[in-house]
């Protein structure tokens, strides 16, 4: 008895003696609120949702439990700014704040505080040259890619030609809607196709005199860099001019079912760009609706699971905590910081048979970040919106970009930036 009662002081002299690891810190930063937030909750929720389910299954990653905190942004930069500068000093290993304009305040920032920024799909599309940008990555694809992809599917449905060819860009008026215009404006003179740009302004619920012009000059395709409402009422006047749906791509902010369900059948058709799969049919939604939902522990209430945007936002979380479990192996250590972060998100690779580990296959295209590139290889499917089901499918494997265009375009940018910022080149 005496020896059990020594066992138990030197242990809990041990375990007094060496502190708890603190959890691994995520910041979300969300937008539940304002014209947006149709498209930002699902995606908070996805997010959230992912952490969960790794705190609740499997004890966290690499035993050590995710933390993800909250802050709303309203998709206001300003906000978005007090958000990072409210939650950095708490540990925090990755933000992703899912919007351009907070994006580009975030670049000095998370480069000087050593601090990752992920921007899957969006933000500075030339933040793919990690040579320029050591701290901000846009895996598995960024907008160059998603307007390249977008005109290859056209050239698909057009034999491979789109010579005298009319292609309309329906934009929203900002740094992110206009992101896809010089990419575009490239591959207009390559391909032949004749290029018209209408603008919508924020949030874009104004857009009557851009469909007139359409219905007027009748292109034979229309590209839509939308978010937020003005995704619903684009896709509302096409069906109201009778725009043939099935020439009617949207980039994937514009790929939502709150975006096609307002039209009903009318949006029956429409066809969006994605980077990730869609629907609920993956083994790990199983495990989600057991860990998570059914157990009162989900972001939301569980019926946006296998939705386009909730989708984004899980893939998100599963990127960054694969990243984190990347980081720990190499550390050697489950407890790790920002700079442990960093290292695991500059040599993550990501394989089919690790997605079909997560119980996600094909959930996203297979691909591995260098230093030399934070972007990936560019990889997108099409998605296309069936009416009567209710439902997103893919309609073409994942495929990808036009590198030609897009790697001197990222060059160029990138170069312009450094020269811009007296940033030397790394990864000599």
């Amino acid at each position: 008895m005496k020896m059990k009662l020594a066992t138990m002081v030197t242990a809990a002299a041990l375990s007094a003696a060496v502190p708890a690891m603190a959890d691994l810190m995520f910041p979300s930063l969300s937008y539940r609120t304002g014209p947006y937030a149709a498209g930002g909750i699902p995606f908070a929720d996805g997010y959230a949702d992912y952490f969960t389910l790794l705190n609740e299954r499997d004890g966290g990653i690499g035993g050590v439990k995710a933390n993800v905190v909250e802050c709303e942004t309203g998709y206001n930069t300003e906000k978005g700014v007090e958000c990072y500068e409210s939650t950095k000093g708490e540990g925090a290993l990755i933000y992703q704040p899912l919007s351009t304009g907070i994006t580009y305040q975030l670049i000095p920032k998370v480069t000087a505080d050593g601090i990752a920024l992920h921007t899957m799909g969006y933000g500075r599309t030339s933040a793919k040259n990690g040579k320029i940008f050591s701290n901000v990555f846009n895996y598995p694809a960024n907008y160059w890619d998603g307007a390249s992809i977008a005109v290859n599917h056209l050239l698909d449905m057009n034999d491979g030609s789109l010579e005298g060819k009319k292609v309309a860009l329906v934009y929203h008026n900002s740094a992110y809607g206009k992101e896809p215009i010089r990419t575009l404006e490239e591959l207009a003179k390559k391909y032949g196709f004749e290029l018209t740009l209408l603008a919508v302004d924020h949030p874009g619920q104004e857009q009557k005199s851009q469909w007139l012009q359409i219905r007027r000059e009748k292109p034979d395709y229309v590209l839509m860099w939308g978010w937020g409402v003005m995704n619903q009422v684009a896709i509302q006047e096409a069906a109201n001019i009778r725009f043939p749906m099935e020439n009617f791509v949207g980039v994937w902010w514009s790929g939502g079912e709150h975006d096609v369900l307002p039209a009903g059948d009318g949006a029956n058709g429409y066809k969006a760009v994605t980077f990730h799969n869609v629907g609920n049919d993956f083994p790990v939604f199983d495990d989600v609706q057991k860990y998570v939902v059914d157990t009162g522990k989900a972001a939301g209430n569980g019926d946006q699971i296998g939705t386009a945007v909730y989708n984004r936002g899980f893939y998100a979380a599963m990127l960054a905590a694969e990243a984190a479990l990347n980081a720990q192996k190499i550390a050697g250590k489950a407890d790790i910081n920002a700079a442990d972060m960093l290292k695991g998100m500059e040599s993550l690779e990501i394989t089919e048979a690790r997605m079909a580990e997560l119980g996600m296959p094909n959930f996203g295209p297979s691909f591995a970040v260098t230093c030399e590139n934070h972007g990936g290889p560019g990889l997108g499917a099409i998605q296309q919106w069936d009416a009567s089901t209710k439902t997103w499918s893919l309609i073409s494997e994942f495929a990808p970009s036009d590198g030609q265009i897009i790697d001197a375009l990222v060059l160029e940018d990138s170069m312009a930036y450094a020269a811009e910022n007296n940033i030397e080149e790394r990864c000599n």
